[in-house]
């Protein structure tokens, strides 16, 4: 007999912009956000019996994200995707877990004849700040905070040998190469039992994130890379000292691949090896390196 095993629904995609004005001073923040919420519960009979009285439209789910945007702070986003979370579970007594995601897309303030201004903003296409909550009636709130897209790049400091070499090898090995990666660090914090928990931990959420960034940041510049492994654990290590509150840090970090051009056909024109200044980007394939590291 075929049951629903498993089964969530929602809005995803939820564009929303919000504006904060601090009437005292004329300074005006910006906060925007991609939201997906998806529903768990009591919602089997709308699939197998197409019942839609267990069904909270999903056009609902976006409505309530505005008013919960307009209602609420969006910041940090632990806190945000907490409360609109918990709404669901609290209004809907068959509905057992909201599963929420925030991405939150960086605007920079302007720096004009050097000053910061009040109202106008540079947008970083690429970083973002990215929440997953689980919020949960039985099992309280499980959430997931990260770096996503943080694209970065150094042009000595990175050697890569000593690798195992068999029939199929073709790498040379190397010990100075350009080490280039687009950061994908997040970090699982301890569960919360409930709303009141979270917003406690407020504090500690800008700060978590703002260790972890310098930390990507500082080793990746600073550490003489015997390989992307390698310092990767010592991000993860790092992180999980700054930041006791987390259980585990996970690091995926794409290889991007910028390979020599040999230019000696060219009158003898030299450009490999210590002489290489122009380099070819690649963009598939590429290499791709993940790791969690956990508390012992």
């Amino acid at each position: 007999m075929p049951y629903v095993s498993a089964a969530r629904y929602g809005k995803d995609n939820v564009r929303v912009l919000k504006v904060t004005r601090d009437t005292d001073t004329g300074v005006q923040t910006v906060t925007e956000m991609t939201v997906c919420c998806l529903l768990e519960g009591d919602i089997d009979t709308s699939y197998t019996k197409a019942d839609n009285s267990v069904v909270v439209a999903t056009d609902s789910i976006k409505n309530t994200t505005f008013i919960m945007a307009k209602q609420h702070p969006v910041t940090p986003p632990e806190l945000f995707a907490s409360i609109l979370g918990y709404h669901f579970i609290e209004k809907y007594s068959h509905i057992h877990a909201a599963n929420v995601k925030v991405v939150t897309h960086r605007w920079l303030r302007m720096d004009i004849d050097g000053k910061p201004h009040p109202h106008s903003f540079i947008k970083d296409a690429g970083e973002t700040r990215n929440v997953d909550a689980r919020v949960s009636r039985q099992d309280g709130i499980a959430m997931t905070s990260s770096i996503v897209g943080l694209s970065v790049l150094k042009s000595t400091g990175s050697a890569f040998h000593g690798f195992l070499r068999d029939e199929y090898t073709t790498l040379p090995e190397t010990w100075d190469r350009i080490l280039s990666t687009d950061v994908d660090a997040s970090w699982k914090w301890g569960r919360f039992t409930d709303l009141k928990a979270v917003r406690d931990s407020v504090p500690k959420f800008d700060k978590a994130w703002d260790d972890a960034r310098k930390i990507t940041l500082k080793l990746f510049a600073e550490d003489n890379s015997a390989s992307v492994q390698n310092t990767m654990y010592k991000m993860c290590e790092q992180i999980l000292d700054a930041v006791p509150e987390t259980n585990s840090v996970t690091y995926s970090l794409p290889n991007n691949h910028n390979f020599e051009l040999d230019l000696s056909w060219h009158g003898g024109l030299k450009n490999t090896g210590k002489e290489a200044e122009v380099y070819v980007p690649q963009t598939c394939p590429n290499g791709l390196i993940k790791c969690e590291v956990s508390r012992s």
